[in-house]
């Protein structure tokens, strides 16, 4: 869900051995991957397998469709290979937590699309590739979905979400689901990024005592780490782009309507879209172009008649920089971090010398308006409330059937549910009671003040494809017991327009990931992508993780 900052709901390819150094479980869990694939199988891994297995970022969606039409590796390796790197970097070795469950059929679902290759060719890029989604998504087979909450542990939807009814369309392996702060962060006001009761605390790759920021932290982890091919997250007010930057990992929020959320536990549908993480520009666009289209399930999507594409890897070109106007809104975006300031001057500077003209300073005329959080909170408890009780009451099993008997549900089970959270954020969407014209009001608002009076009007008065500024801070340690600190990010203002972002990995500032966004008017994500991907080819700021134990004084 991730909440405006205020509200209620949420405070408010490198060799695996040069990570080995700091981290000896990464080899072994090469040479045991490789090894157990011939137990299991009684067939050893192909060479491109064992290629791919000694890579920490592993291959890219476009290298793994090549080796896979060229029968060098198969869906069932490529399974086997990442249901053993969960095992070993996930649930042990670092203990990342970032997998809430692995699919019970993934190896079954594996084999049969090898079968349906040989047999009937393929059904796109992703065929055969695993793939693993945020625990928000229904999916009808043997996984639960369940918010990372004990509430729905017991229960499975018994349709498809449209997102995983076209991932499955598109031949993906529907590899697990993936951790995230429990109800997206709207359980509790204090912030508790990446913890769920259910799931446990997912921890940071790169330092493990740090935040893997909110909500989407698992599927931000898990593409991170090379625990899937990409992954698939959500986002209401930062939750992609955030843990996208903690993690240094592209996340892709597109404009809200673009990809359908029909069949997924959302937060506020005014602001809620889906998206997907990736390790590269690239990655991510393929996956956005399988993912749209129109969806009667979800009205929402009518909107994006006419503005979506199938293809937005057409639109990645290596100079995708060269004439571009750029603008840099400082007033708000910058200022709450040197370490992001420092790292968004230099990204500018690349952006420069690739042949962008910066607009600087670009400020968006709403932005202190946009931080004033009180129609954020009429539009979110509004929204949220009848959101999460149409789910509950509509969705079979045996579970609470509305927000009250959620709630009742929590603190009969506090000594497991909110054994660091308080359920303040769910207690405060059931208390506050606004009226339908308050709520129309407030949301009429906040899309005057961040559509035509803040995002629209800067790119119209300086004539820009988009505007760029740091992600958010350093990720901070994990506080369990008072909550993470948050300094500030860049995600409002997208947020309340439903207005499309996208995150990309920008440096690192004492071992710790820094990203830079681009945001960008409705159906912009053609431009933003081509932007994203010539800003990362000329960057190259994106590195592996190095999983080390926390540092004292850091």
């Amino acid at each position: 869900m991730r909440h405006d900052r205020s509200t209620p709901g949420r405070r408010g390819v490198l060799a695996m051995g040069v990570a080995a150094a700091t981290a000896p479980w990464l080899t072994s869990a090469t040479n045991a991957a490789a090894g157990s694939a011939v137990t299991q199988s009684g067939v050893a891994p192909s060479p491109a397998m064992q290629g791919a297995a000694a890579e920490a970022d592993g291959p890219e969606v476009s290298e793994l469709a090549r080796q896979m039409a060229a029968r060098l590796v198969s869906a069932e390796e490529l399974t086997r290979y990442y249901l053993e790197r969960i095992d070993r970097i996930d649930r042990r070795g670092p203990g990342l937590r970032a997998v809430i469950e692995v699919n019970p059929d993934a190896m079954r679902e594996a084999r049969r699309l090898d079968a349906e290759r040989r047999t009937r060719g393929v059904r796109g890029p992703l065929h055969g590739l695993p793939v693993l989604v945020k625990d928000l998504f229904d999916t009808a087979d043997r996984m639960h979905t369940t918010a990372g909450s004990l509430a729905l542990e017991g229960g499975r939807p018994t349709v498809d979400s449209s997102l995983a009814a076209k991932l499955r369309a598109a031949g993906a392996v529907l590899l697990g689901k993936t951790n995230l702060s429990e109800w997206a962060g709207g359980i509790s006001i204090t912030h508790h990024p990446g913890w769920s009761a259910r799931g446990g605390q997912t921890r940071n790759p790169y330092k493990l005592d740090r935040s893997p920021s909110e909500s989407s932290s698992g599927t931000a982890v898990a593409a991170a780490a090379n625990l899937c091919v990409v992954g698939i997250g959500t986002e209401t007010n930062g939750s992609i782009v955030d843990p996208a930057a903690a993690n240094s990992v592209v996340g892709v929020k597109p404009t809200v309507g673009l990809i359908s959320r029909a069949g997924m536990i959302q937060g506020v549908p005014s602001q809620d879209s889906v998206g997907p993480i990736a390790r590269t520009v690239r990655d991510a666009a393929i996956v956005l172009g399988t993912l749209v289209g129109v969806d009667e399930r979800d009205p929402a999507t009518l909107a994006s008649r006419g503005h979506f594409h199938l293809d937005y890897t057409r639109f990645l070109v290596a100079d995708g920089l060269r004439g571009a106007r750029i603008g840099v809104p400082r007033q708000v975006y910058f200022g709450y971090s040197s370490h992001a300031d420092e790292i968004a001057e230099q990204a500018i500077e690349v952006m420069r010398k690739a042949g962008a003209t910066v607009v600087d300073p670009a400020d968006v005329p709403t932005a202190r308006q946009l931080e004033d959080t009180e129609t954020s909170i009429v539009v979110q408890a509004y929204e949220a409330k009848r959101a999460l009780n149409r789910y509950l009451s509509t969705t079979p099993g045996d579970h609470p059937r509305s927000l009250s008997e959620l709630i009742a549900f929590n603190r009969e089970h506090s000594d497991r549910e909110l054994l660091y959270v308080r359920q303040d954020g769910l207690e405060a969407i059931q208390a506050l009671d606004f009226s339908e014209a308050e709520y129309r009001a407030a949301l009429a608002t906040n899309h005057r003040l961040s559509r035509t009076e803040g995002i629209d009007a800067v790119l119209r008065q300086h004539r820009l494809d988009a505007l760029v500024m740091p992600t958010s801070a350093p990720p901070g340690k994990i506080d369990l017991i008072n909550g993470d600190n948050y300094l500030g990010g860049s995600s409002t203002p997208a947020a309340l327009a439903g207005y499309p972002a996208i995150s990309v990995p920008a440096g690192f500032a004492f071992g710790l990931p820094i990203g830079l966004t681009f945001i960008g008017p409705a159906w912009s994500e053609p431009v933003l992508l081509r932007l994203a991907h010539a800003y990362e080819q000329e960057s190259q700021a994106r590195r592996i993780p190095t999983y080390h134990p926390a540092d004292v004084g850091l």
